[in-house]
C-alpha cells in the first residue's frame, strides 16, 4: 500500500537514495537554482507543493512529483487558453489551477523523481493523482496539468481505470522536432544504424536540394565576417556568462517581455552542474560576441543520451546566424559527443526542413467541473487526431533522400 504526504519544500532530497534523472532539468541542483533565485515561488507564480509517496511502512520516500499551483499560463508551452475562455464566457473562474512540469521548459522527461529500484507503476499514478484530486479540492483548483510527461510514464498513467476516480483522465498530443544521430544506410555489426562521423556525413543523407541550401545558408556566416564557437563547463567564463544574458534577454525585450530567468539562476547552474552545460557563440570580426546559444546535454553514455537547445539571443541581426547556433553547431556537437539525440526546444516547422523528425509529445489533464470535462474530454480526441495527421504531413516533408527517410512512428 502507497501513502502520501505534502510539503512545500525540498528537504525530502536528503531521505532517500534517488536514480539519476533521464534529463539534467530534473536534477536537484537545476530545481535548487529555480527555487533560490525565485524562478520557483510565490513571486513568480509558480507556487510549488511536492507530493512524496511512501510504500507500507517505510520511512523513505519511494517516489515524488512537483505540483504548481498557478494563476496564469506562463513558462508552460502546452496551451489551454481556450478552456480558460470558455469558463470565463460562462462567469466561472479557471483559476487557480494545478501543473506538474519542469518550469519554463518543454522538455520531455520523467515527472517524477524515484528512489533506486523503483519505476512508476498503476499503483504510483494512482496515489499521486488521488493527492493532486485532494489539492484541487483544498485549493478550489479547476484542472491539473501534467506537461512533456515521457513515454514510460505515461503508459503507466494510461492504464489507470477512469472509474477509480470521479473525473476522466484526459491525454492530450503534441509535436516536437528531434535530430538523431543515426545514418539509416550505414549498419553496424549488431544490425543498429552507425552514428555520423561528423557534419558532411549527415549532409549526405539529405536530398541535394537540401543539402546546396544548408551549405548556402552555412557559408553565409563567413561572409558576414562572422565565427564561431564552442564552450563547455567551466571554460564558460563570467564575460561569457554576462554577455549571454544580454542576449538572452534582447529575446524578450524586442517582444516587449522581461525574462523569466534571473542571472543569478545562470551563475548557480554554472557552480552546480558545470558538466551538462555548452554554450554556442557568434563573433564578430574583432573577435567580440555578438549572439549567445545556451546548451544543456546529457552524460553522453546513458540511454538515449540527447543534447537540448534552450535559450538564444543575439544583439543584432545577422542572416541565418540563428540557425547556425542553435541548429548546426548542435548537430556537430551531438555527433563529436556521440550523443544519441538533439531537441532544438519547442515548435517551428523550420525545424523540419533541417533534418529535426517529428515525435509524439503527451501531457495529461483533468478537469474538476462537470459541466466542462465533456466538452474538453472530446477537444482532446479531437485535437490527438489533428496533431497525428500534423505529424504525419511533417513526416512526409522531411529532408532525407528515400534511403534514409525514418519510419513515421505515429
Amino acid at each position: 500500500m502507497y501513502s502520501y504526504a505534502i510539503t512545500q519544500d525540498l528537504t525530502w532530497q536528503a531521505d532517500a537514495n534517488w536514480q539519476q534523472p533521464d534529463t539534467p532539468f530534473m536534477s536537484f541542483a537545476y530545481w535548487q537554482a529555480l527555487t533560490e533565485t525565485g524562478a520557483i515561488g510565490q513571486k513568480s507564480g509558480w507556487v510549488p507543493l511536492y507530493i512524496i509517496i511512501y510504500q507500507d511502512e517505510e520511512q523513505s520516500p519511494v517516489a515524488v512529483l512537483p505540483l504548481f499551483i498557478k494563476g496564469h499560463h506562463q513558462g508552460e508551452y502546452v496551451f489551454d487558453h481556450a478552456w480558460a475562455d470558455a469558463y470565463a464566457r460562462y462567469g466561472v473562474d479557471y483559476y487557480p489551477r494545478l501543473v506538474t512540469s519542469v518550469p519554463y521548459t518543454p522538455v520531455s522527461g520523467q515527472r517524477f523523481w524515484l528512489a533506486e529500484g523503483v519505476t512508476v507503476d498503476q499503483a504510483i499514478w494512482q496515489v499521486a493523482i488521488t493527492a493532486i484530486d485532494d489539492v484541487a479540492k483544498q485549493t478550489g483548483a479547476s484542472s491539473w496539468h501534467g506537461l512533456f510527461v515521457n513515454d514510460e510514464q505515461q503508459q503507466a498513467f494510461n492504464v489507470l481505470s477512469n472509474p477509480l476516480f470521479e473525473q476522466q483522465l484526459l491525454e492530450r498530443e503534441g509535436c516536437q522536432f528531434l535530430w538523431q544521430n543515426q545514418k539509416l544506410t550505414d549498419i553496424d555489426e549488431e544490425g543498429r544504424p552507425k552514428p555520423f562521423s561528423n557534419f558532411d556525413d549527415f549532409l549526405s543523407t539529405l536530398t541535394a536540394k537540401k543539402r546546396k541550401n544548408i551549405r548556402a545558408e552555412r557559408k553565409k556566416i563567413a561572409k558576414q565576417n562572422l565565427t564561431c564557437q564552442i564552450k563547455t563547463g567551466n571554460q564558460i567564463t563570467d564575460e561569457d556568462w554576462a554577455v549571454f544574458y544580454q542576449c538572452y534577454a534582447m529575446t524578450y525585450a524586442v517582444r516587449g517581455r522581461h525574462p523569466y530567468l534571473t542571472p543569478e539562476f545562470f551563475e548557480k547552474i554554472s557552480q552546480t552542474m558545470p558538466e551538462h552545460l555548452m554554450l554556442a557563440q557568434g563573433l564578430d570580426e574583432n573577435g567580440d560576441i555578438v549572439a549567445s546559444s545556451l546548451f544543456f546535454y546529457d552524460d553522453p553514455n546513458q540511454p538515449d543520451a540527447t543534447l537540448y537547445g534552450r535559450y538564444w539571443g543575439s544583439l543584432d541581426e545577422y542572416d541565418s546566424l540563428h540557425f547556425e547556433l542553435c541548429y548546426y553547431q548542435g548537430i556537430e556537437f551531438a555527433i563529436e559527443k556521440g550523443l544519441q539525440y538533439f531537441d532544438p526546444g519547442t515548435q517551428g516547422e523550420h525545424k523540419l526542413i533541417r533534418g529535426f523528425i517529428p515525435h509524439k509529445t503527451h501531457s495529461l489533464h483533468r478537469v474538476y467541473d462537470a459541466r466542462f470535462e465533456p466538452a474538453i474530454a472530446n477537444f482532446c480526441e479531437q485535437d490527438r487526431q489533428y496533431m497525428q495527421q500534423y505529424r504525419q504531413q511533417a513526416h512526409n516533408a522531411l529532408p532525407f533522400n528515400i534511403d534514409n527517410m525514418p519510419q513515421f512512428k505515429g
